[in-house]
C-alpha cells in the first residue's frame, strides 16, 4: 500500500514508519519539525528504514498538505502528528487547538476529498479524564476531560465520527496509553528519571508516588497500529495498552535496578490536569487483530536505557 504517516519525526511515528517499510509499504512521512526537539526528531528520520520519502510540512498548511494529496495516491493515512503534553496544555492551550484540532481537520477534509480507504487517527488515553472505572473501557463515558490536551484528543474523535457520518468514510481513533522505548520523548517520566538518576539530579514525584501508569512499550503499540491496518470498520475507537498498571515508585524502582543507583526524590502533590490512574481493557484490540502485548515494564526500560546511553553517549 501507499501509506502517509502524519507526524513521521515523531517517536510514534517514525516507529511506525520502520515497520511499515520492514512490510513492503511505501511510506511518505510529513512533519513540520518543531524548534524544541529538532535534533531528536533529525535522529528518528536518520535512522528511518526503507526509501521513505520526507517532507517539512504543517499539518494545518491546508494548501502545502492538499499538494501533496494531489500528486499521490494514498490508500491510507495515519494521522499521528500531534501537540504532545497534559501539563503544556494548561499554559499554552492555543497551541493544542490549532494543532491537534485544526490539523485533524485538515488532514480529514484532505482524506475525503481524495478518498484515502482508512484513517488511523492517533488519540489518548487521557480523554477517560475523570473516569474512575478501571479498566478504561471505550464504551465508557467520556465526557469529563481535566485537561486542554485531553479535550483537543477528544475533539479529533468527535471530528472522525462526525466525518464517518457524514461520508461514510473508514476511520479508527488509537487511545495510546503511557508509551515508552527506544527515541522517545525527552517530556515524558522514563527520559526525564532515567536523565536525572544517571546525573545525580533530583526527580520530582508527584502525588507522592501513588499515581499508576499503564505503560505500554513501543513495539507493542506498533504492533496494535498494524495490526489494525485493514480492520475498516467505518467509525471505531481501540485502545492500546498493556493492560498492566505500574504504581509510580515500582517505576522508578526499576529504573534504580537496572541503573544501580539510588534516586534522590522529591515528593511533590498531583499536578492539574494529571489523572491518578490509567489501564487499558484492550478486549477489542484482541478481538480485531489478536493485539497481545509482551513486553513488561523491566525489560521494556532495559531496552530504553540501554538506548539512552548509546544516545548520549554515557559511559
Amino acid at each position: 500500500m501507499k501509506i502517509l504517516v502524519t507526524g513521521g519525526a515523531g517517536f510514534i511515528g517514525s516507529h511506525l514508519i520502520n515497520q511499515l517499510s520492514r512490510e513492503g509499504h511505501s511510506v511518505i512521512s510529513v512533519d513540520k519539525l518543531s524548534l524544541s526537539g529538532k535534533k531528536l526528531q533529525k535522529a528518528r528520520l536518520r535512522d528511518l528504514v526503507g526509501d521513505v520519502e520526507n517532507y517539512t510540512i504543517d499539518i494545518t498548511d491546508q494548501k502545502k498538505l492538499g499538494n501533496l494529496f494531489q500528486s499521490n495516491t494514498f490508500d491510507v493515512v495515519y494521522h499521528i502528528a500531534a501537540k504532545p503534553g497534559v501539563r503544556e496544555s494548561i499554559e499554552n492551550p492555543f497551541i493544542y487547538a490549532h494543532s491537534n484540532y485544526i490539523g485533524t481537520l485538515t488532514v480529514l477534509e484532505l482524506a475525503k476529498k481524495y478518498n484515502v480507504q482508512h484513517i488511523l487517527i492517533a488519540s489518548s488515553s487521557s480523554v477517560y479524564g475523570k473516569n474512575i472505572k478501571v479498566p478504561y473501557s471505550e464504551n465508557d463515558r467520556v465526557d469529563e476531560q481535566i485537561s486542554v490536551y485531553a479535550c483537543s484528543k477528544r475533539s479529533a474523535e468527535l471530528l472522525a465520527y462526525t466525518y464517518c457520518h457524514l461520508f461514510n468514510m473508514n476511520i479508527t481513533c488509537l487511545r495510546f496509553f503511557t508509551v515508552y522505548g527506544p527515541y522517545g520523548r525527552p517530556d515524558m517520566a522514563p527520559y526525564i528519571f532515567t536523565k536525572n538518576i544517571i546525573n545525580r539530579k533530583t526527580i520530582d514525584v508527584f502525588n507522592k508516588g501513588k499515581q499508576q501508569r499503564d505503560f505500554t512499550f513501543i513495539s507493542d503499540i506498533i504492533d496494535g497500529c498494524i495490526g489494525l491496518l485493514e480492520c475498516k470498520n467505518g467509525f471505531s475507537i481501540v485502545n492500546l495498552g498493556n493492560n498492566k498498571c505500574v504504581e509510580l515508585m515500582d517505576f522508578i524502582g526499576t529504573i534504580e535496578s537496572i541503573l544501580e543507583i539510588k534516586a534522590q526524590k522529591r515528593f511533590l502533590s498531583i499536578q492539574p490536569g494529571d489523572v491518578v490512574k490509567t489501564y487499558a481493557d484492550i478486549s477489542k484490540a484482541k478481538a480485531l487483530c489478536g493485539y497481545s502485548p509482551k513486553v513488561n515494564i523491566s525489560d521494556g526500560m532495559e531496552k530504553f536505557i540501554s538506548w539512552y546511553k548509546d544516545y548520549h553517549k554515557v559511559k
